[in-house]
């Protein structure tokens, strides 16, 4: 009786570790470059290499369109997301725009301790360096972002600010990539631990300029 019970539930668990894992994998792919903007990702490519069957593929495919990484096409499937190079520099403008209220509104921080996000951020930022992990290096200058507009204590201004991340995260990937051919391994971590020693000194105006200067689109083409 107990063994039929649990079936059901195995099976559903399993389907779900299905999807986790396509997720990961084709996140992986297209923000360490493997994928780029606009290949179209082939069903029965993906099953086979990522061994497993429609469903569970169909599912994660989904979860990633929503999160900005791929797009279903009518009549021609699904490939890696793509903005054309107005959006992306609109993109960026607005994600400025926001990044700049935030420092305004939420510079100087109250506590020592509203500075954790930062420092967590930039410590994974290290770590991820160290071990030469792009993805975990993209995520963690998308974290060390998301903490600094955070301190403005707005939610919905943070609510905004994700929204246009998860919509850049593609381009962001890129320009890290592009940023670690033509750079240092470290000058990305340098330079957050820059922006990081701005805000902790408590002066918006600074905090600004060092972010006028900090480079997240130099390497756009």
């Amino acid at each position: 009786m107990n063994d039929v019970a649990a079936s059901p539930m195995d099976g559903e668990l399993e389907s779900v570790s299905l999807v986790e894992l396509a997720v990961t994998r084709l996140t992986q792919e297209i923000l360490s470059g493997r994928s780029d903007p606009g290949e179209r990702l082939v069903e029965e490519q993906l099953t086979r290499r990522l061994g497993i069957s429609r469903a569970p593929l169909r599912e994660a495919l989904r979860l990633l369109a929503q999160q900005g990484l791929v797009e279903h096409v009518p009549r021609r499937g699904v490939r890696v997301a793509t903005l054309s190079d107005r959006d992306v520099r609109e993109l960026y403008e607005l994600r400025d725009v926001l990044e700049r209220f935030a420092v305004r509104a939420g510079i100087p921080v109250g506590r020592d301790g509203d500075l954790a996000g930062l420092r967590a951020a930039l410590e994974q930022m290290r770590e991820a360096v160290r071990h030469g992990d792009r993805m975990l290096v993209a995520q963690a200058h998308r974290a060390f972002h998301v903490a600094l507009v955070a301190l403005a204590g707005n939610r919905k201004l943070s609510d905004v600010y994700d929204s246009i991340l998860v919509k850049l995260q593609l381009y962001m990937a890129i320009n890290l990539r592009r940023e670690a051919e033509l750079a240092q391994p470290l000058d990305g971590v340098h330079r957050h631990e820059r922006l990081f020693e701005a805000v902790a000194g408590g002066d918006p105006e600074e905090v600004l300029a060092v972010l006028s200067a900090h480079g997240a689109r130099s390497y756009l083409g």
